[in-house]
């Protein structure tokens, strides 16, 4: 089954990394986009951490979270040599809790992470202050040391030229229909053997299974950068939840900092809100005082591919199209399973086992 002709809808992130292993594996791969490499992946965090956004009830998710992690430093070790360095860190994450409410709700995460068997340690605010001495007033947290972060920027650049070396084309045009053996655009029709539809937000459009599955959830993220008369941005990822609302803060290279995310339906809106910025700094600077001294760099929204339950869908929707969409919080986390997954079916092969949950049978509308 190689050498197939392989249309991928959609240039994020899982686009991308379907169209790389696609391409690297002997298949013509065409990428329908209008602009690969933007969208929700190019204003995300870049946090690898399965762990960490763990919650009790969601254990598929975490177990494919995890399954990806263990492929990311191959991943990123085969995207160096073929596209370039994705930014890879190992430095880990801390999360922090600033009341007494939010250490009790780590509690009860640290106490179900322990009972899947995961590493986690507890430590006091004085521990966490020590090992990274810009965090402000904090009760306590956890260290999660297994988990990892991209540079997402340098990630999706890496990528669209990893699949341009392997043959990759790519039309610079938006799909309007999937139909069994080709896409429609507005200005061409692309034949293939395969569509895999890696549209993010938009695949819901695309196919009558997807649109039960699939809706836009708005997120919002700033970028800064240290100066002079501030402290250095920490050197772990650092989340927190301030007064309900989830708060990240991951440092990149240069004293640059990401600060994110809200997270809230919106419909197709990607426009950046006033509410969105001064929640975003204001959470932050309880977490880590010295932001407030930081240079406002970037101000973007994104639109997260929501499912129904927290899974995506990766696998058959019927008549030669493949799903690999929905993906919520971890598009950048779970990209190699889901390429993996992808180019697995392509190969008629057997698919990663935690990705089998990840069937879109699952929506009991038409997916095999």
């Amino acid at each position: 089954m190689s050498n197939q002709h392989v249309a991928v809808v959609g240039g994020g992130v899982i686009g991308l990394s379907v169209a790389w292993r696609a391409a690297a594996a002997g298949h013509r791969v065409t990428v329908v986009d209008p602009a690969p490499g933007r969208g929700a992946s190019w204003v995300a965090g870049g946090m690898l951490a399965p762990v960490t956004e763990a919650w009790p009830g969601e254990e598929e998710s975490l177990a494919l979270g995890e399954e990806s992690l263990r492929r990311w430093p191959a991943f990123a070790q085969a995207l160096a040599a073929d596209g370039g360095d994705p930014g890879l860190s190992r430095a880990g994450t801390v999360v922090v809790a600033l009341d007494r409410a939010d250490a009790d709700q780590l509690d009860i995460v640290a106490g179900y992470l322990r009972s899947v068997g995961r590493e986690v340690e507890q430590v006091t605010g004085r521990r966490l202050r020590a090992l990274e001495p810009g965090l402000g007033a904090v009760r306590g947290g956890l260290l999660v040391p297994g988990d990892l972060a991209v540079d997402n920027r340098k990630l999706l650049r890496a990528l669209e030229a990893a699949a341009l070396r392997h043959g990759a084309e790519f039309t610079g045009d938006e799909a309007t229909a999937v139909e069994p053996g080709r896409v429609r655009t507005a200005h061409r029709e692309v034949p293939c053997d395969v569509v895999v539809i890696a549209a993010g937000a938009h695949s819901a459009r695309l196919h009558p299974v997807l649109a039960r599955g699939v809706r836009p959830l708005k997120g919002e993220i700033l970028r800064l950068r240290a100066r002079r008369t501030s402290l250095p941005p920490p050197t772990r990822t650092v989340r927190a939840v301030v007064e309900g609302r989830p708060v990240y803060l991951v440092p990149r290279e240069g004293g640059e900092l990401v600060l994110g995310a809200t997270q809230y339906e919106a419909g197709f809106d990607d426009t950046v809100s006033a509410r969105g910025v001064r929640e975003l700094l204001e959470g932050a600077e309880r977490i880590f005082p010295s932001i407030d001294e930081y240079e406002l760099v970037e101000t973007a929204a994104g639109l997260r591919a929501a499912s129904t339950d927290t899974l995506p869908f990766i696998g058959d929707l019927g008549d030669g199209v493949l799903a690999a969409t929905g993906h919520h919080r971890n598009g950048l986390l779970m990209a190699p399973v889901t390429a993996d997954a992808v180019v697995a079916w392509l190969a008629g092969e057997k698919t990663p086992e935690e990705a089998l949950a990840a069937d879109p049978a699952r929506l009991g509308t038409g997916g095999v």
